[in-house]
């Protein structure tokens, strides 16, 4: 479906009044569980030469320390050094050959775990967001993790990047209340396939998944 220009508009009005200040290290919980609920209702941006865009945070998966379903399970490699990095960092990595996919390192220094982020919610730059997308609604345009990294312009070459730093891209927090937040299975996994990881904004519609896991 088309995105009309009165929806582009609407959507950067109700987005202009979300006031954004970055996360501190601190603030974010050591514990990757912990980690990925906090992170529903945050949000991610990124500063591009062409103007910023960002989206809140209504989606997340864990991917804790010693889970085989993880990438840092094996140990690390010049692969997956980034989920290795102290929380709070980006972990970028391609996935089927053709989905690039944005992760939050957690835990300690030289701990691999991490979170990934899941589906946005469209806030800042939401034309660039389309043009990067391609023809779609506004409401699918950060829904699934291979969306998400579409729409923001995240690429390998973000892998690595202090999220809490004074780069451009980083996680910030909004005064915008979350509503409750539900928990399921992950997503799309043939190992620990039955343990509940995932969080997400009840009655959102920009997440992902079956409705069986969005209510």
């Amino acid at each position: 479906m088309r995105t009309t220009r009165s929806e582009l508009h609407r959507s950067d009005r109700v987005s202009s009044t979300h006031g954004v200040r970055r996360l501190r290290r601190a603030e974010l919980p050591v514990d990757t569980v912990e980690l990925a609920r906090f992170l529903i209702g945050k949000v991610v941006v990124h500063d591009l030469n062409t103007g910023r865009v960002s989206g809140r945070i209504v989606e997340t998966e864990a991917y804790p320390v010693a889970d085989a379903a993880g990438h840092a399970f094996r140990g690390k490699t010049p692969r997956n050094g980034s989920l290795f990095l102290e929380r709070g960092h980006a972990y970028v990595h391609l996935t089927y050959g053709s989905s690039l996919l944005l992760n939050v390192s957690s835990e300690r220094q030289g701990v691999g775990a991490g979170v990934l982020l899941r589906a946005i919610e469209p806030l800042e730059g939401i034309e660039r967001m389309v043009r990067s997308r391609g023809k779609t609604r506004v409401s699918d345009i950060g829904r699934g993790p291979g969306r998400l990294t579409k729409a923001m312009k995240v690429d390998l070459r973000q892998d690595g990047f202090d999220l809490c730093a004074s780069g451009p891209l980083w996680l910030g927090v909004t005064p915008r209340a979350t509503s409750a937040i539900g928990k399921s299975v992950r997503i799309g996994l043939t190992r620990n396939v039955h343990r509940l990881l995932r969080f997400y904004e009840r009655g959102n519609p920009q997440v992902s998944g079956p409705k069986r896991l969005r209510r």
